[in-house]
């Protein structure tokens, strides 16, 4: 090629240092010498004028993009070889954008030069590939390694990112971390790659050993106990890995000088530690130094800058005294507790009442020998008052149902406490993902005392679907439920608001359909929180209607002429209350059933014939103050005690309960009988084949009490089932009753952060249901069942269904029902993800609970045992599901045998 003889620079590539581009330019020089002695008439060092730029090779630049960018301008002077060339070869190789930069001259005319520059663009990222990694996590490492569509793949984009996976990787413990990158072309005409990265993480190296040096004061067991996450091989711990994880590391030193700054060793410090791998064992080992120097004690105490708060008050925050052993990590929680946003602490003292801008500082003023003094110094500064509250983030939800949950009121005075109250009311609402509520501070002005907050949140799906299927009572059971939890009733009317439904005021409606080949319910419910718009009263409703067939005995079979309805309608108001303090809650309700009996003769009920009605008042008072996530709640506790009662009928309908109760008894012997002898066969009277007998004590119309051979007849005895039906219709016909029921649910955090929790439960509970009119007897219905998954299941007698896992469902109470019952549970809670998508989190339980037909019966101390574990889902399309694999280690009543294992699968319960 001819141009290839004028080339100043053949295969100029871009210079990676400073040297290189020396060489390059000094190369450079002496191409231009040689060629201009052979090639074509211009002399080193003489000046052109630049008349054109031609730009070749392969780029999906525009020639003159590439030539501004080399800084370059038709008509300019330039010495060839001179510093200009020198500068555009610098220029286009500081972009990043080119493998090769060579630049030759193409014509010279008089003093014009018309120059050639061939360049190689470097290639575009089009897609990149995980082989083997999960989706989810795929997004997040190419957020963390910018590798966006179109980036320049260059050799520091590969090196840079091939470090930075393996060192990730290694942080997490995977100490054999392996990372290969490949470039696949995809497209060459506008020189696109795809980048494939295959990771080798190998397996996380396990520590073989932790040993100390320097350490007197403590042992090195007590020393490794403090280092909450970092553990050697230990065969028998469960809970605790010993894999090395260097974050974990780091944070374990910290923690193991806080065992000395707790113990009074103020001066202690690491002064040196070593980690390094035994690769023929494949294992870490670790070695600490440490020196722990004297023990000291808290000397004088003193407060300086305090006038809002006495020094007597502080001191009782404070909770230190002189000659108290020095507690380095105490003293920084009396005084701001930074684990716990709403701590007791003095810091939390001022920035509750308006000291958003009050500093509180301890410092060290006076040792001798072993004491220490303080001075708490505290600049108070002004009170700082709310000034613009906002919302971002609430797409679907309306404005209104946040800002009323909002604690935070422009122009109140600034408290901590409140803001960190709304972040929780925010999160009970189920709206928004609880783990990001982010409250920012905005135009914080401490001359004017005044701050904006903005409230950031995402919303998740808050309406729920409930589709499932399944066998239970002896056959298949369907169910539909729909349940929109942010409905908006006052858009029902309105075409443009369906999207897909009316949504965004915070309020509840649910329909749910079930059904079987032996029972169908239907049910609506609805509930507003803020009825009326201006208070926390919440007004809620429902109305279901149910039919069950009896079942006929054969398999799948029922018989549709016996049957038993429920029509079911309550009525209910709530008011959020002040006193004792505003976590409390009163509720109040009215409620109706209905209950029809056709031909359903069982042994729960007494009449198959009939029916009965239960018109009660419901009445609650319940403390709720778990934390920001109702799903997963690390702290907190919900207190609930509530009463049901009926009118006392018995005491103004003038019905003798006891006389008929004695003409029960009467009914159940004598009706029955057609004669009543004391020797058998005497007076003539012969039992024959078809005759049923049996010996009773009975009254014969003549007073006289009567006992012998009963001959009956059966349509006596038909006709006295008949009318002790009839006594028992008398008896409920209205139900009198009133029920008791205690609940106290609390959470503990015992470690870890409110996203990695281990968050222990303790749940207590008590149910009691009595009659006015012992004469008048307990109902057949509102019976407490207690056993198994806590799912109803098919039975529509008003029953409470109380879950005790380990044992079959509802085996724990008689065929009729408990009327007491107590249960005690404690579980501990791990989470493996709390995203707003999915929230998963496994759990262990211990569980004791019983049923007693009495008071007689009743005691607490003998209670049916179980343990077990078992995780739970919550999706907020579906709700809660989870299952259970529970080991019962008692018999249940009636037999003699453990329960042993059950799985209980768990679908739409309560957290």
């Amino acid at each position: 090629m001819e141009k290839q003889a004028n080339k100043l620079n053949n295969q100029n590539k871009v210079s990676k240092n400073i040297i290189k581009t020396l060489l390059t330019l000094l190369f450079l020089g002496v191409v231009f010498q040689s060629n201009a002695q052979d090639q074509l008439p211009f002399e080193k060092g003489t000046k052109y004028i630049l008349a054109k730029v031609d730009v070749v090779g392969k780029i999906s630049y525009n020639q003159q993009t590439v030539v501004t960018f080399a800084g370059l301008e038709k008509g300019q002077n330039i010495t060839v070889p001179g510093e200009e060339i020198s500068n555009a070869i610098k220029k286009l190789g500081k972009l990043g954008l080119f493998s090769d930069i060579d630049f030759y001259v193409n014509e010279v005319r008089g003093d014009s030069i018309y120059l050639g520059l061939e360049i190689t663009e470097l290639p575009k990222l089009n897609e990149v590939k995980f082989p083997g990694i999960k989706k989810n996590k795929v997004e997040d490492l190419i957020k963390e390694n910018s590798l966006t569509k179109s980036k320049i793949v260059n050799e520091n984009l590969l090196t840079t990112t091939k470090n930075y996976l393996e060192n990730k990787y290694k942080k997490e413990g995977f100490f054999n971390a392996k990372v290969t990158i490949r470039t696949i072309p995809t497209d060459t005409i506008k020189n696109n790659v795809n980048m494939v990265v295959n990771i080798d993480k190998g397996e996380k190296i396990k520590i073989r050993q932790i040993t100390f040096e320097g350490n007197d004061k403590f042992s090195e067991k007590k020393l490794r106990i403090a280092m909450k996450n970092t553990k050697q091989i230990n065969p028998i711990r469960i809970f605790k890995a010993s894999k090395f994880i260097k974050k974990k590391y780091d944070e374990d030193l910290v923690k193991l000088m806080d065992k000395y700054k707790e113990n009074g060793y103020r001066d202690a410090r690491v002064v040196s530690d070593s980690v390094w791998l035994d690769k023929k064992r494949n294992k870490v080992a670790i070695n600490i130094k440490v020196e722990e120097g004297r023990k000291y004690y808290f000397g004088n105490i003193k407060f300086l800058g305090n006038s809002v708060y006495s020094d007597q008050l502080l001191n009782t925050i404070l909770g230190i005294k002189k000659g108290d052993v020095y507690n380095g990590v105490l003293l920084e929680k009396r005084v701001a507790d930074k684990t716990k946003p709403d701590g007791e602490d003095i810091t939390n003292l001022y920035q509750n009442n308006g000291y958003l801008f009050s500093t509180i500082n301890p410092v060290e003023v006076k040792t001798a020998n072993d004491s220490i003094d303080f001075e708490i110094r505290v600049t108070e500064g002004p009170v700082a008052y709310f000034n613009k509250i906002s919302v971002v983030g609430n797409d679907k939800t309306n404005d209104k149902v946040i800002y009323r949950e909002l604690r935070t009121k422009p122009g109140e005075k600034y408290s901590k406490e409140d803001l960190v109250r709304t972040i929780r009311e925010i999160g009970q609402l189920g709206f928004f993902d609880p783990e990001a509520i982010d409250p920012k501070f905005k135009n914080v002005d401490p001359t004017a005392g005044t701050v904006d907050i903005e409230y950031n949140l995402k919303e998740k799906g808050s309406s729920q679907v409930e589709l499932q299927g399944g066998y239970g009572g002896g056959g298949f059971i369907g169910t539909l439920g729909l349940s929109f939890n942010n409905f908006s009733i006052q858009n029902i009317f309105k075409k443009e608001a369906y999207h897909p439904l009316p949504m965004g005021d915070g309020q509840k409606l649910s329909l749910r359909l079930q059904a079987s080949t032996f029972f169908r319910t239907y049910s609506l419910s609805f509930s507003e929180p803020w009825f009326g718009g201006k208070k926390p009263i919440s007004f809620s409703t429902s109305i279901s209607q149910s039919k069950q067939f009896l079942y006929s005995g054969s398999y799948n079979s029922i018989d549709k002429s016996k049957s038993f309805n429920i029509t079911s309608l309550t009525v209910g108001i709530a008011k959020r209350l002040t006193v004792p303090d505003d976590y409390f809650v009163l509720s109040t309700a009215l409620s109706f059933q209905h209950y029809d009996l056709h031909n359903y003769n069982t042994g729960l009920f007494t009449f198959g014939n009939g029916s009965s009605k239960n018109f009660a008042f419901n009445i609650g008072l319940t403390r709720n103050s778990k934390g920001v996530n109702p799903v997963y709640p690390t702290k907190g506790s919900e207190f609930s005690i509530n009463a049901k009662f009926t009118l006392p009928y018995s005491m103004f309908n003038g019905i003798d309960y006891a006389g008929l109760k004695d003409q029960l008894e009467y009914k159940k012997t004598y009706e029955a009988s057609s004669i009543v002898d004391q020797n058998f066969g005497a007076d003539g009277v012969y039992i024959h084949d078809g005759d049923l007998i049996k010996t009773a004590t009975v009254v014969n119309p003549y007073g006289q009490t009567v006992t012998g051979i009963v001959r009956v007849d059966p349509s006596n005895y038909q006709e006295a089932d008949v009318n002790v039906a009839k006594v028992d219709q008398k008896r409920f016909n209205w139900l009198e009753y009133y029920k008791l029921k205690l609940k106290v649910d609390w959470y503990t955090k015992l470690i870890g952060t409110d996203q990695h929790a281990l968050v222990l439960r303790s749940l207590g509970e008590f149910g009691y249901l009595g009659a006015y009119n012992s004469a008048r007897g307990i109902v057949p219905f509102e019976r407490y069942f207690v056993g198994g998954d806590g799912l109803a299941n098919y039975a529509l007698d008003g029953r409470e269904v109380i879950q005790m896992r380990g044992y079959p469902n509802q085996s724990l109470s008689a065929s009729s029902g408990g009327t007491i019952y107590n249960k005690f549970s404690l579980e501990l809670r791990y989470p493996l993800t709390l995203k707003a998508a999915a929230s998963i989190y496994g759990l262990t339980f211990l569980e004791a609970g019983a049923s007693y037909n009495n008071f007689q019966e009743y005691n607490p101390f003998v209670l049916q045992r179980s343990a077990g574990f078992g995780i739970r889902i919550f999706m907020p399309a579906f709700g809660l599901l989870g299952i259970d694999f529970a080991h019962g280690f008692d018999p249940v009543p009636g037999s003699t045998v453990k329960s042993g294992w059950q799985t209980h699968f768990i679908i739409g319960q309560q957290f």
